[in-house]
């Protein structure tokens, strides 16, 4: 015989069935809702003074405001940034340990190093922050004054020039090694220890050209002791109005750019993820950061995680180009 099941009881059994469903994904919605509850850790993968952490600085002081706590910066300098990121790739994805991203340890790297700690896939991208390009300079002495001439001047004589860059597998390296493949010329690569070794060997005259960093090399292209020849963006870059790209000099496309971006532990909670990237995007309009950044040729972005996470694996791919023609390897 069937018991019918009272409508009392029914909606006792209901009841328990939306509590029981509720307590399984109430952990990751009472997180999203009281995050942020407590400060928050930036991780800077480079040590105090650079671009990276200028950049770090600014972003950390602006989102403390949009999400009322405090956002601390620590750097954990190693490994072309792949020491902090593996940190970042590991903490627990609860919101509270986050990454500033960047070219170097978050796309160069995983075809650059041959047993790294961490993959893409260990972090959840919230949004692209600034972008800034490679700068093609030489020293005042060159015989070359501007890209089309050095083209003409190095092809004509192979393996007699040399380019420096801040270190083997650095962006400028491998900006120059896409460029070598691109125009069909031979330089001999001579790698510094980073930049403003580079730098000062250059203004010596003891090497013949660079690709650096836009913001590193404004100084002394505006001082007159280097020359611009080319910027490695899609645009003209604000800060070097007059120098003209890659791009538009003959090699549509070429792009080597530096680039910066805030990232997550992969598994943090999408609302968390939402939360940031709103307040990164609005951070971005601040005056105050825009004008520091665009006045050493950083370009301000802000995008959604969807966006960032595709540019992230353009990245991966393009730069895996230029390490595997280069034959640059690291351990």
């Amino acid at each position: 015989m069937q018991h019918k099941t009272s409508p009392a009881r029914r909606r006792l059994g209901l009841a328990a069935i939306a509590l029981g469903a509720a307590a399984a994904v109430a952990p990751g919605l009472l997180l999203a809702q009281d995050w942020p509850a407590r400060p928050v850790k930036l991780i800077v993968p480079f040590p105090a003074g650079g671009s990276t952490d200028a950049v770090g600085r600014l972003l950390a002081a602006e989102l403390s405001k949009e999400l009322g706590q405090s956002v601390v910066v620590e750097n954990k300098g190693g490994a072309n940034g792949n020491i902090g990121s593996d940190v970042v790739a590991k903490a627990e994805p609860d919101g509270y340990t986050l990454l500033l991203s960047g070219v170097g340890s978050n796309a160069i790297s995983y075809s650059l190093y041959q047993n790294m700690p961490y993959r893409d896939s260990d972090f959840a991208h919230i949004s692209l922050l600034a972008t800034g390009p490679n700068v093609l300079v030489a020293n005042m002495d060159f015989p070359a004054t501007n890209f089309a001439d050095f083209i003409k001047l190095v092809r004509a004589n192979p393996g007699k020039y040399t380019h420096a860059s801040s270190g083997n597998g650095s962006s400028g390296h491998l900006a120059m090694e896409m460029l070598k493949q691109a125009a069909k010329i031979d330089l001999v690569h001579v790698p510094y220890k980073g930049g403003a070794a580079a730098i000062t060997d250059m203004i010596g005259g003891r090497v013949s050209v660079m690709f650096l960093n836009q913001d590193t090399l404004l100084p002394q292209v505006k001082s007159g002791k280097l020359r611009a020849l080319a910027v490695a963006s899609a645009k003209r870059n604000p800060a070097y109005p007059d120098t003209p790209t890659v791009a538009e000099s003959g090699y549509p496309g070429f792009a080597a750019e530096s680039w910066f971006g805030l990232s997550a532990p992969a598994k943090t909670p999408p609302a968390i993820i939402q939360r940031l990237n709103q307040a990164t995007v609005k951070a971005l309009a601040s005056p105050d950061i825009r004008q520091k950044l665009e006045s050493v040729g950083f370009v301000v972005v802000g995008n959604d995680p969807k966006a960032f996470s595709a540019f992230v694996q353009s990245e991966i791919a393009k730069w895996g180009g230029a390490v595997k023609a280069s034959g640059a390897r690291m351990d």
